[in-house]
């Protein structure tokens, strides 16, 4: 009996059971299983593929006895228990590099279409409303942008930001001497004081849940355009309704939330969602950002050329 690979992703594209029946496996799909059921099933697998709504915890561990790998469509690990993993001898992969084009590119669009209003101008004109001084734009050449951490797909956005006459400050915890000849080295408080636009793009963890807040904002130097293309828990959504409302932030463009689809309402009451999407400065999309048509074929071809090298080491 060949060894089995549960498939929990909604959608998933069909080069990873290909190259799952390839390495000799069977797989099966069952898209964004309850606990009950992972639970239930987990036992017979020696392999899950997940995305973001599978959360792989320690009661799931503790019943998957045959596991050896959890192989990540995407690039976050928050809903995976890695020290309960590593503790059972189960590898864990992802997929940044895949989609980090996908997620600069989405990132430089939502900020072009806050800084020119074309959002709303087109909304007006729908309307037969024809402001035109009202939604006079503002050019991103001369602005100063901040980048929080410089990963996969901070490095993209920044890379996008080339064609522009910028200046790009960026922080990342996690690394050193990352300064180019275009970007600049810098800690949290320089961009907070200086920058114009400040984009995220940093892994959960408990230690950065809730980063941009009431006291991050509070320190900010300008009216800023704020991107949020990361997690949705490193944003306290009720403190930023806040300083949209008073002006403190300029504008908004969000692609993640603390809840997924807002409208659930367990981590931030609907109501406050409600009001966030309703203003006209905010542009909203659906977890899209690394979602493109080409970022779904890098994303398989990626996690599988690191699952297949797993794979065949263990032969």
């Amino acid at each position: 009996m060949k060894p089995k690979v549960l498939i929990t992703a909604k959608e998933v594209h069909e080069l990873i059971p290909y190259y799952l029946k390839e390495l000799g496996y069977e797989t099966e799909h069952l898209p964004e299983p309850t606990e009950a059921t992972l639970l239930q099933t987990i036992q017979d697998y020696e392999g899950l593929i997940i995305t973001t709504y599978t959360k792989v915890n320690q009661k799931v561990l503790d019943q998957a006895r045959r596991l050896k790998f959890v192989g990540r469509v995407g690039a976050g690990l928050e809903n995976v228990d890695l020290i309960a993993a590593k503790n059972i001898g189960v590898e864990v992969f992802n997929s940044p590099e895949g989609n980090a084009n996908a997620v600069g590119e989405h990132a430089l669009s939502l900020l072009l279409n806050l800084m020119n209003k074309i959002n709303i101008s087109h909304q007006e004109v729908l309307k037969g409303i024809w402001n035109r001084e009202e939604n006079r734009g503002e050019e991103l050449d001369g602005k100063t942008v901040g980048i929080i951490g410089l990963g996969n797909a901070g490095s993209a956005f920044a890379r996008k930001l080339r064609g522009f006459d910028v200046e790009v400050l960026a922080y990342d915890k996690f690394r050193n001497n990352y300064g180019t000849d275009f970007i600049k080295e810098s800690s949290i408080q320089e961009i907070a004081n200086q920058a114009d636009i400040i984009s995220f793009h940093i892994p959960y963890s408990k230690d950065n849940h809730h980063i941009i807040n009431d006291d991050f904002i509070s320190k900010l130097k300008k009216q800023i355009y704020l991107i949020q293309t990361s997690r949705g828990a490193i944003m306290d959504t009720a403190a930023t309704l806040k300083h949209l409302k008073s002006g403190s932030i300029k504008a908004l463009g969000i692609d993640v939330y603390e809840d997924e689809p807002w409208t659930k309402g367990k981590y931030v009451k609907a109501s406050i969602y409600e009001e966030l999407l309703s203003l006209p400065q905010v542009i909203a999309t659906p977890h899209i950002a690394g979602w493109t048509q080409e970022s779904k074929i890098k994303l398989a071809n990626v996690l599988m050329e690191k699952i297949k090298a797993f794979v065949l080491s263990q032969k």
